[in-house]
């Protein structure tokens, strides 16, 4: 992806040049990771993953909506002083990727209840118990991590939505199509008996 494709989404290049040029001069130049990857591997125990390729690949894998995974994933860190990043995640346990937004969030506790009969019991998440506050809210959090998954999405496929469109287009094409052909089917073998 190129810093200038941003302004698909309503930036300017001034806004651009401004907020995001840290590591090239150009807002032609295609966005990089500033993290050296043995670096990550050395401080978390593995390489953070590239979430706007987990938005893409869970899509594609036909496991829902990778922006409904992304939204799970980011609501569900909690302190965990056994990880090297001194976080995990339900969603995806044992990640090598620090909770980031831990500031806005606040830290917070899974709290579980147990289900089921005795010898097969089964731990649910019953809710959250939070710790300390986070500077927003936990509604404000939760708009938040939902803009940020909706760009990470576009991030991931920025095509997508043109996509989208034309195979709705393709589809009353092919149900129209169909149905002139089954007329045209009917017609030629009306004689034939």
């Amino acid at each position: 992806m190129r810093f200038n494709r941003l302004k698909d989404i309503g930036l300017t290049e001034q806004q651009i040049k401004d907020n995001l040029l840290f590591t090239t001069e150009k807002v032609g130049e295609t966005m990089k990771a500033s993290i050296d990857p043995k670096q990550a591997k050395d401080w978390f125990g593995a390489n953070p993953p590239d979430l706007t390729v987990i938005a893409r690949s869970r899509s594609a894998a036909g496991q829902g909506t990778g922006g409904d995974y992304l939204y799970t994933y980011l609501r569900t860190y909690y302190p965990d002083e056994a990880q090297a990043t001194g976080w995990n995640n339900l969603a995806f346990p044992n990640v090598g990727m620090p909770h980031a937004l831990w500031e806005l969030q606040g830290k917070r506790v899974p709290v579980f209840e147990t289900k089921g009969a005795p010898g097969h019991e089964e731990h649910v998440l019953k809710g959250w118990e939070q710790l300390t506050p986070g500077t927003m809210t936990p509604g404000q959090y939760d708009q938040a991590v939902g803009d940020l998954v909706s760009y990470l999405q576009w991030m991931g496929e920025p095509a997508q939505h043109s996509r989208v469109r034309l195979g709705v287009w393709v589809l009353l094409f092919l149900c129209v199509l169909t149905f002139f052909t089954y007329r045209l089917n009917a017609a030629f073998w009306k004689d034939v008996k």
